[in-house]
């Protein structure tokens, strides 16, 4: 019996390497920068944060840089001051211009570049994110933003790498943030349908109206015959027996 169980243990501890060893790949994957929240709606307003972590052992990331997508402008891009951390903006031409509140915009935010103080940054084990207010955004379907990630040490992570549908996640993947379609206005037909459930509505109290004046007369009319009636009986004479 002892020889029918060693088999089975070996499997067993095998299976365990092996998935200790595909976590283990997995986990280090999955730590990239990110959009967040991840989604947002066409034509509105956001507030959104770009994070980062920090995949180094030994180094520091001391500057990030975030690059707008080209075929999506925005009008209206403003960053929140970050501890210790300086930003700066750079802008690009545009055309056709972008409407921003009646005003049309011939420049937009092409680049953030934000970066650490000396002898800061994000240390290994940490992340910080950088909240960035945006809008109105634009009218498509996703916003990619390409992120470079610079080390004390010199290393550069380049989180570039558009996704693919259906395909899996890049290696090193952009953080992507998705666009929902504004809803739609409500029809013309919805201020028609509204006069004619109130004419019906006038309709039904009318008629209502109308069986209640009816009911009204009708009781008046009983009340006036039933005190005829007793009228009568007080002037009758009684018959003597």
């Amino acid at each position: 019996m002892i020889r029918l169980r060693r088999p089975a243990t070996a499997a067993a501890l095998t299976l365990a390497a092996v998935a200790a060893t595909v976590l283990g790949l997995a986990g280090p994957a999955s730590a990239h920068v990110t959009i967040n929240p991840q989604e947002g709606t066409q034509g509105g307003y956001g507030r959104f944060a770009l994070r980062v972590p920090n995949e180094s052992d030994t180094a520091s990331t001391v500057k990030v840089e975030v690059n707008l997508p080209a075929n999506a402008p925005v009008g209206s891009v403003s960053t929140m001051p970050v501890p210790g951390w300086t930003v700066a903006v750079e802008k690009r031409k545009v055309d056709p211009p972008i409407e921003v509140h009646g005003s049309q915009l011939t420049e937009a935010v092409s680049k953030l570049t934000f970066t650490a103080p000396p002898n800061g940054g994000v240390k290994p084990g940490e992340f910080q994110e950088f909240p960035v207010s945006m809008g109105p955004l634009p009218e498509v379907d996703t916003m990619v933003f390409k992120v470079l990630q610079t080390y004390s040490d010199g290393n550069v992570s380049r989180w570039i790498e558009e996704p693919t549908p259906g395909a899996e996640e890049p290696e090193n993947p952009a953080p992507v943030l998705k666009l929902a379609a504004k809803a739609a206005s409500p029809g013309a037909s919805a201020p028609a349908e509204a006069v004619a459930a109130a004419d019906d509505d006038d309709d039904d109290a009318g008629s209502g109206t109308a069986f209640g004046v009816a009911g009204l007369v009708a009781g008046l009319a009983g009340l006036a015959l039933g005190g005829l009636a007793f009228a009568r009986t007080r002037r009758e004479p009684v018959a003597k027996s």
